[in-house]
């Protein structure tokens, strides 16, 4: 299962990856989607990888939310790297078992 964030707002997106977005229920800022690993959620996650964050969820993370796919999630203590770059050095794209602690930092 991926656990999908998304870090930035509506402003300047363009318009086929904000169709995107909310066909991966992922609205508003600082929204968590739980979703399932296939072939057609990574290439829309791929094209929407300047707005979101996602990677591996375990699955204690997601025992915390009671089965609900969708979450909305406080900004996270000691805030965000850069919501301009890719991670490592910001926040942006793949993280992998990482997200776990931003979760973790954002509830």
């Amino acid at each position: 299962m991926l656990a999908v964030i998304r870090l930035k707002g509506h402003a300047l997106v363009r318009r086929e990856v904000e169709d995107t977005l909310k066909m991966l229920s992922l609205k508003k800022k600082n929204t968590l989607v739980i979703l399932p690993r296939t072939d057609s959620i990574l290439g829309m996650l791929r094209k929407t990888e300047t707005m979101v964050t996602w990677g591996e969820v375990d699955e204690d993370v997601i025992k915390q939310f009671n089965d609900k796919k969708i979450i909305r999630l406080k900004s996270p203590r000691k805030g965000l790297k850069s919501v301009k770059t890719f991670y490592p050095k910001g926040e942006l794209g793949y993280r992998g078992k990482e997200i776990n602690e931003l979760i973790k930092r954002m509830i």
